[in-house]
């Protein structure tokens, strides 16, 4: 899979900044113009504490769930972790796992955020922007306010975040803790809800992300003999 990534990527949080000012307006929060999603990918990073990075994408048949491809890439990272720029430390080993593909999935699916974010621009908006394509932030853990949503699977309610709507609490299923979907880049809000419903048949996550962030935990545990425990940044911000 081509992808036209950065000659170099930013190397401090203030760099970084530029860059998500820089791209934020190229967002289309639209859908293309005939959105027919037959693949998915998930896609997921786990880190040893001395800053090993191994990146995994999974990439799926939406309506039959088999595993079209996956790929890894192991890197090395040394960007802070600062709350609102987790991508600068993914995304590089992440668009590394991306180019070893053969196929260019329909639609991406970040284990992230999307606009869903405090500065309107996450890890799912940075990489769409980056590969041209549909992308979705699904985060376990909403960067905003939302009323509780309805107990049933499928139920919603609006996530908001200084006054305005960035994306939406959703009931995977029934009864069990929602969901965050934001829109990263090249989708309608609707439209990534019911791509996140279509990929949540038993699982409370998309079975993209879920199998993506088996397969990169099991990578970053194959590169020691006595591994590190995996540090999880996915969960307090984006």
């Amino acid at each position: 899979m081509r992808i036209d990534s950065p000659a170099r990527w930013p190397r401090t949080p203030e760099q970084a900044m530029v860059v998500q000012d820089e791209l934020r307006p190229l967002v289309d929060t639209r859908n293309p113009t005939r959105p027919e999603f037959r693949t998915a990918a998930g896609l997921d990073s786990a880190y040893a504490a001395d800053g090993t990075v191994a990146a995994a994408v999974v990439v799926l048949d939406i309506v039959t769930g088999a595993t079209v491809e996956t790929a890894v890439a192991h890197g090395h990272t040394e960007f802070p972790y600062v709350p609102g720029l987790l991508a600068f430390r993914e995304l590089p080993t992440t668009v590394s796992a991306l180019q070893k593909l053969t196929t260019t999935p329909d639609l991406l699916v970040c284990d992230a955020q999307g606009l869903a974010h405090p500065r309107r621009f996450g890890l799912a908006c940075h990489l769409g922007i980056l590969t041209g394509l549909s992308t979705i932030g699904v985060a376990k853990n909403a960067w905003g306010d939302y009323l509780e949503p309805g107990r049933e699977r499928g139920a919603a309610s609006d996530l908001v975040l200084d006054g305005a709507v960035v994306g939406r609490a959703l009931r995977t299923r029934t009864a069990v803790k929602p969901v965050f979907v934001s829109v990263g880049h090249r989708i309608d809000l609707d439209t990534a809800c019911a791509q996140v419903l279509a990929l949540t048949s038993k699982y409370r996550v998309p079975e993209t992300t879920r199998r993506a962030d088996r397969l990169c935990r099991d990578a970053l545990r194959g590169m020691f003999a006595n591994p590190p425990a995996p540090q999880d940044y996915s969960g307090s911000a984006p």
